[in-house]
């Protein structure tokens, strides 16, 4: 290849012009229109391309298609989802500025869990995403950057929820005097999102935008579908479908609508602080049964990311550290030197844990650990974890049970309000252009 001469550039644009302007005589060429990618939309100093969006759209259509939800306008589900695509990029922005990243190793892992719990091996995953027009490296980045939220909302959220004593024995006694609170409601939504200090005339917007949605559901459209057009909910895309929910779950607001409905009805317009609600009973059924919980005695070695200790500098100490372990090692005089977590000074030793007492990360890999095994290092929004396995046992937790349970519903209760507000500062704070509706 010759060299690249300020000589050869001038004849490469000479041609090029040659091409644009005919010479005389010959008859000028109609001109050629190119379509090219479009800004749909700038958060920060990032933009969300019209391509981008069309495949997050497309991808939307067939997830319709495949759950039979009749399909809401194009136009209506591209608005939808591009708002959802600036919210993530908002958090996706703080999150590489807090040094959050997911190591190539963990995406790997969680990638073999997916095709595993689809009964299909990484190559299968691969191929079948393929043939449905999916992209394996755009889903691949895709559900990295899934576990980044998820890390993210960890972090800055879950963490820093208190749930005290006296709340959840306040909530157990408002369950005695509330009859039906045992019932199971399996439950489509439809949410109207109001913003926070709304004015008068927004509020008056958003009414009107729920009380349209009811009405057509009331004259004979299916719920499903104009939940995918008028719905804000997570699962507006799905029809709606919230699906089984412990009526102790779901806010009182909620449970007192339902209660009086028998299957396939329709709540009135609900006023929530998060704006409006519309709700379908699709079933119920009631009843707790007594709980039997299977416990894990286990105990662990972590090691905390910083700006001083890297991910693979982390996860290099523990597989040291299993060497070590794997050699006779005494775990407990390890945990004790090396853990930087509060039960160092026990040896590590976490005692007695039931499900949900731990983070899904940590939680899922010690439940397949076997008495005496210790694991491979394990990440969780804490940093790299070894743990060990040490016995399991399966406790009637009827009464703790009650007690576990509440306060799992605040902490869900009160994560959820305090990451919905969260994520609402963040715009606030971030520079949003919507240039959706612009042609070219």
């Amino acid at each position: 290849m010759p060299p690249v001469t300020p000589f050869r550039c001038l004849m490469v644009l000479s041609a090029a012009l040659a091409m644009l302007c005919p010479s005389a005589g010959a008859q000028p060429a109609k001109p050629r229109i190119v379509p090219i990618d479009r800004i749909v939309a700038v958060v920060n100093d990032e933009v969300i391309t019209e391509r981008e969006l069309e495949a997050r759209v497309d991808f939307a259509f067939r997830q319709m298609r495949q759950q039979g939800t009749p399909p809401p306008p194009r136009d209506t589900v591209a608005r939808q989802l591009l708002e959802r695509l600036i919210s993530d990029r908002a958090q996706l922005q703080h999150a590489r500025e807090i040094g959050m990243r997911v190591e190539d190793a963990e995406l790997n892992r969680a990638l073999e869990r997916i095709a595993e719990e689809n009964k299909m091996s990484l190559a299968q995953l691969r191929s079948t995403l393929t043939r449905d027009g999916v992209p394996f490296e755009k889903f691949r980045e895709d559900i990295r950057n899934e576990i980044t939220l998820t890390r993210l909302r960890e972090r800055e959220v879950a963490q820093k929820v208190v749930i005290t004593d006296a709340e959840i024995d306040n909530y157990l006694q408002g369950l005695k005097t509330q009859p039906g609170r045992s019932d199971e409601f399996n439950i489509s939504h439809i949410l109207v999102a109001v913003p926070e200090n709304a004015s008068p005339e927004q509020l008056q917007s958003r009414r009107a935008r729920a009380e349209q949605a009811l009405s057509q559901i009331q004259g004979g459209s299916d719920f499903r579908q104009v939940a995918a057009a008028f719905s804000d909910g997570p699962e507006a895309l799905q029809g709606g479908l919230i699906g089984w929910r412990e009526s102790d779950r779901l806010p009182a607001l909620f449970v007192e609508a339902l209660q009086p409905l028998q299957a396939g009805g329709l709540t009135g317009l609900l006023r929530s602080p998060n704006g409006f609600h519309i709700l379908r009973l699709n079933e119920r059924r009631g009843g707790h049964a007594p709980i039997m919980v299977q416990q894990t005695h286990a105990r662990h070695i972590l090691i905390k990311i910083n700006e001083l200790v890297s991910e693979s500098e982390a996860r290099n100490r523990l597989l040291a550290l299993k060497e070590r372990l794997d050699n006779k090692a005494d775990f407990a005089e390890l945990a004790r030197a090396r853990s930087e977590d509060t039960s160092a000074s026990r040896g590590g030793d976490l005692g007695w844990l039931s499900p949900g007492d731990t983070v899904p990360e940590f939680e899922k890999p010690m439940s397949e650990l076997k008495p005496g095994e210790i694991s491979q290092p394990v990440r969780s929004p804490f940093g790299w974890h070894l743990i060990q396995v040490l016995e399991r046992r399966t406790k009637d937790m009827t009464q703790e049970g009650q007690r576990l349970n509440a306060r799992q519903v605040l902490r869900d209760r009160k994560t959820d309000e305090a990451y919905q507000e969260w994520v609402r500062q963040l715009r606030d704070r971030a520079y949003v252009e919507r240039r959706l509706d612009e042609r070219s």
